[in-house]
């Protein structure tokens, strides 16, 4: 019998994974990875060691949970404040998946000796090229292949994803059969550590010396229009909440850290051609030959539809992006990644700035 350690949540979709890797014949090892706790005892979406405990109770398997704090806050908090105070818009829960919950599943994985980590994700973990990568969900509105991308070869060489074929509708139905609690529990969907308001006062909240405050809105000539609140409370592509009436609708277009100034524009000045991206990570290959360009998909953002492109190397390995049609605000700081047509992922990297 195979032993797997699956990373409960505390949510219906990993509660699911435990239970049909427990009917294949798994030994199933219920974890839980406490990496958020507010002021107040409030946990996070992600680790609510109480819903969890008593699903695995519920399933009849052993359940274990294990203070992750310290290494959420410097592997994916810390860095995710930084990113906004620099301009730049961070993919926090793929810092977490890699960095926390793999990591620290790895570690635990060994120390039970199981065979498997698992989680509640909606992919599929395949190998292709001799290598590992993850596949597209069966149903494309639940896929979560985009928050994966930075999983290693090792680490996914350990992984099962029971979840891949099945539609977040049939999990819920699997759940409310068996009698699971959670069953209904509705989904999270904002920022697992930011309890109330948004991810600007939660920065403001750490009461960081090197949060900004007011500058400047300016247009792309360099003309002053008004004052914005600080850098961080800004996305490129956002319209509302600017705060100030230009008579025109306008939008954030670029983000200039060094001089806390926000550039606005019209919706044209959004879109784009070609990005370069850094901080790769390749999964169906284990590189890309100079010279030689990849037709692919390639998705900006976690709910942006994959977009026709040839990728290719340059130097200081970085990969550039060209798009067959122009792609409306890619942001520097968030996520690329390269899908082949079978729905694997090729590898993704971090946005640049221009």
């Amino acid at each position: 019998m195979s032993r797997v350690i699956v990373g409960m949540s505390g949510g219906v979709d990993s509660a699911v994974a435990a239970f049909l890797l427990k009917e294949k014949g798994y030994e199933v090892i219920g974890v839980t990875l406490r990496t958020w706790l507010s002021e107040d005892g409030t946990e996070s979406r992600c680790c609510e060691i109480d819903d969890a405990r008593r699903t695995a109770w519920e399933l009849g398997i052993k359940y274990y949970p294990y203070n992750c704090l310290e290494l959420f806050r410097d592997k994916v908090i810390e860095p995710f404040a930084q990113d906004y105070i620099q301009g730049l818009t961070p993919n926090p829960c793929i810092e977490c998946n890699r960095y926390v919950k793999w990591g620290k599943m790895e570690y635990i994985r060994q120390v039970f000796g199981a065979d498997y980590i698992a989680t509640g994700h909606y992919a599929h973990v395949v190998k292709k090229n001799g290598r590992y990568t993850v596949r597209t969900a069966d149903y494309a509105s639940k896929d979560q292949t985009y928050m994966l991308y930075k999983l290693t070869q090792e680490q996914l060489s350990h992984t099962l994803m029971p979840l891949g074929g099945y539609s977040k509708e049939q999990v819920r139905k699997i759940a409310a059969e068996l009698g699971i609690e959670v069953a209904s529990k509705r989904d999270s969907q904002e920022l697992c550590f930011v309890a109330e308001g948004n991810h600007a006062d939660y920065i403001d909240g750490m009461e960081r010396p090197d949060t900004p405050g007011e500058g400047l809105y300016k247009d792309k000539e360099g003309n002053i229009l008004g004052t914005h609140k600080g850098i961080h409370h800004y996305t490129i592509g956002q319209r509302k909440g600017l705060g100030i009436a230009l008579g025109t609708s306008k939008f954030v277009t670029q983000l200039n850290a060094k001089a806390n100034e926000v550039v606005l524009g019209d919706e044209s000045d959004l879109m784009r051609n070609e990005l370069l991206c850094g901080d790769i990570n390749f999964m169906s290959v284990d590189r890309i030959p100079e010279g030689e360009k990849i037709r692919c998909n390639v998705k900006i953002r976690y709910a942006h539809k994959a977009a026709p492109a040839a990728i290719y190397a340059t130097p200081n390995d970085k990969i550039a992006v060209e798009f067959d049609e122009p792609v409306r605000a890619p942001s520097p700081g968030q996520s690329a990644v390269f899908y082949d047509s079978e729905g694997c992922v090729i590898g993704g990297g971090r946005i640049l700035r221009d």
